[in-house]
C-alpha cells in the first residue's frame, strides 16, 4: 500500500489503469450515441442525486470515482454529439479535436506567457494566421483564444472603449469612467444577450444604448442606424440568435468607417460562413470592422471552450486587457496573455489548430455548407408535413411553428420529452417559436427526416390533446 498521497499519485500515474478505464467508458460512449435518447431520461436525472453526499474525510479511490460517474453520469448527459441535437447551436466535436484534447490534457499547458508554453504559442500563432486566411482579413488583425463568445465580445468592446478614450486623449486605464468623455453604443435591437452582457460588465449601461430598429429577418435596418461619429461603437451581427440573418456589412461598416466608427461584428457561430464559397456573401465587406467575436465550438465542432476575438488594432486590445507584475517574463515570441482577460488559461487553442489542420479550407467549407444543406432539408421537410417556417434559412437556424401559440409549445415539449432529438424555444415577432439549431458534423439526412417524424409525432399529439380538452 501507498505510504502517503504522493506515493498514491506516482503510481496511479505510473500504472495507468484509471486511465485505461476512462478510455473504456469513453469508448463505449462513443459506441452507444447513435442509439440513444438524446436527452436524458427521467430516472438517469433523479440519479444524479446519488452525487450529493457528505464531503469525504479522507482520500478516495479513483477507479471507484470514475466508476460512479460513469455509472450515474453518462446516462444523465446529453448527446450533444450525435446528430439530432439541434439546442442551443451547440456543436459536435471532430473526433481528431478530441484526440488531441486527451493529449493536450495530459501536458496541462499554461499559455499565459511563451516560457510557460513554447508549443501553445506557437499554435497560437498558427491559429491566428490561419483564421486570417480563413476569413479574409486584413493581416494587421490579431487573435485572442478565450473561453467563449461571452468573452470575446467583451475584449472586443473593451478594445474598443481604449480606443475611443485614447482618440479622446484619455487613458481609461488611469482614469476610469470618472469625467470621461462620453462612449455612443449603438446596436440592433435584435443583439444577442452576450453583448447586452458584454455592455453592462463595461460599464456602458443598456439604457443608454441607441437601439435601432431590424427586419422581419432580424437584420439591423442601414436607414435607421442613426449618424455615427469617431465616439461610436457600432455592433452588428453575423447570425441572428434565431433566423440566422447576417447584416449588411458592406454598406454599413463604409458608413461607419467614414465617420471613424468602431464596428464589432458578433459572429458567434456565422463568422464561419466566410469560409464556404456557398455562403461566403453573406459576409461580403465583414473585414471593413475593427473587432469581431467567433466560437469554434459552434460552427466548426472543436470541444467546448474555443472562443476567438479577433481585433484589427493590437494595441487597443492589448492594452485595454493589460496586466503585469514583476515575476511576469515576456519575451520577443506571443505571450497569450496580453490578448486575453486571463492569466492562467488553459491551451485550448491547441484543439482549434487541430481542426484546422485536420479538415483544411475544403474541409471547413464542406462542413459549414453541409451544415446550411441540412437545415434547408429540415424546413423543407417540416412545411411538407404542414409546419410554418418562419425565417428565410440562410444559414443554420430554423423557426418553426404550428397553427397557434398552444399548440407549438405542446409540441416542442413533446419533442424534448421523446428523446428522438432535442431543440429549444424561443420567441419570434411575438409568438412561441421552435427554434432548431443545425451545427453538428454527425448530422445526416436520415437524421434530419428521423426528427421531423418525431416533430410530427409530437404535433399530433399537441392537436388531439387540445381538441379533447
Amino acid at each position: 500500500m501507498p505510504k502517503n498521497l504522493q506515493e498514491k499519485m506516482f503510481q496511479e500515474m505510473a500504472q495507468k489503469d484509471i486511465f485505461r478505464q476512462a478510455q473504456k467508458y469513453a469508448f463505449e460512449y462513443a459506441d452507444n450515441v447513435p442509439g440513444r435518447n438524446v436527452y436524458p431520461m427521467p430516472e438517469a436525472i433523479a440519479n444524479l442525486d446519488k452525487f450529493v453526499e457528505e464531503f469525504p474525510e479522507s482520500v478516495g479511490n479513483a477507479a471507484q470515482i470514475l466508476e460512479m460517474l460513469n455509472q450515474y453520469g453518462t446516462p444523465a448527459s446529453v448527446v450533444q454529439t450525435g446528430g439530432r441535437y439541434f439546442g442551443f447551436v451547440s456543436g459536435a466535436v471532430i473526433p481528431a479535436c478530441l484526440a488531441v484534447r486527451w493529449l493536450s490534457d495530459f501536458w496541462d499547458q499554461n499559455t499565459a506567457v511563451y516560457a510557460m508554453s513554447p508549443v501553445a504559442a506557437k499554435l497560437e500563432e498558427v491559429c491566428e494566421s490561419w483564421l486570417k486566411e480563413l476569413f479574409s482579413l486584413p493581416d494587421k488583425v490579431v487573435a485572442g483564444f478565450v473561453s467563449g463568445s461571452s468573452l470575446a465580445i467583451f475584449c472586443g468592446l473593451a478594445a474598443a472603449r481604449y480606443r475611443i478614450f485614447q482618440n479622446n486623449n484619455w487613458d481609461f486605464n488611469k482614469k476610469g469612467f470618472f469625467n470621461a468623455p462620453k462612449i455612443r453604443v449603438v446596436a440592433g435591437c435584435q443583439v444577442h444577450g452576450t453583448v447586452v452582457k458584454a455592455i453592462t460588465l463595461l460599464g456602458f449601461g443598456t439604457d443608454n444604448v441607441e437601439w435601432v430598429q431590424t427586419d422581419a429577418q432580424g437584420r439591423i435596418i442601414p436607414s435607421e442606424i442613426p449618424d455615427l461619429d469617431k465616439n461610436t461603437i457600432l455592433i452588428l451581427q453575423a447570425g441572428n440568435l434565431c433566423s440566422g440573418s447576417f447584416d449588411s456589412f458592406d454598406e454599413i461598416c463604409q458608413k461607419a468607417n467614414k465617420a471613424n466608427a468602431w464596428v464589432h461584428i458578433d459572429g458567434a457561430f456565422g463568422l464561419w460562413a466566410a469560409a464556404s464559397g456557398r455562403l461566403k456573401h453573406l459576409t461580403r465587406g465583414m473585414e471593413k470592422a475593427n473587432s469581431f467575436s467567433a466560437d469554434g465550438h459552434k460552427t466548426l465542432n472543436t470541444p467546448y471552450d474555443s472562443g476567438i476575438v479577433l481585433c484589427n488594432d493590437k494595441e487597443a486590445l492589448t492594452h485595454a486587457l493589460h496586466s503585469s507584475g514583476s515575476y511576469i517574463t515576456h519575451s520577443e515570441n506571443r505571450d497569450g496573455m496580453l490578448y486575453t482577460p486571463e492569466m492562467s488559461r488553459r491551451a485550448r487553442a491547441i484543439e482549434l489548430w487541430a481542426a484546422l489542420k485536420y479538415l483544411g479550407k475544403e474541409g471547413v467549407d464542406e462542413l459549414v455548407s453541409g451544415l446550411h444543406r441540412r437545415a434547408l432539408q429540415m424546413a423543407q421537410e417540416l412545411k411538407d408535413e404542414n409546419f410554418r417556417i418562419l425565417n428565410d434559412v440562410v444559414f443554420n437556424q430554423v423557426l418553426v411553428a404550428c397553427v397557434n401559440d398552444k399548440i407549438t409549445g405542446q409540441t416542442m415539449q413533446y419533442i424534448q420529452e421523446s428523446g428522438e432529438c432535442w431543440a429549444g424555444g424561443a420567441v419570434w415577432d411575438g409568438k412561441t417559436v421552435i427554434r432548431i439549431s443545425i451545427c453538428s458534423w454527425a448530422t445526416t439526412q436520415d437524421d434530419i427526416t428521423r426528427s421531423v417524424k418525431a416533430f410530427v409525432r409530437a404535433k399530433n399529439k399537441a392537436v388531439q390533446e387540445s381538441g379533447n380538452a
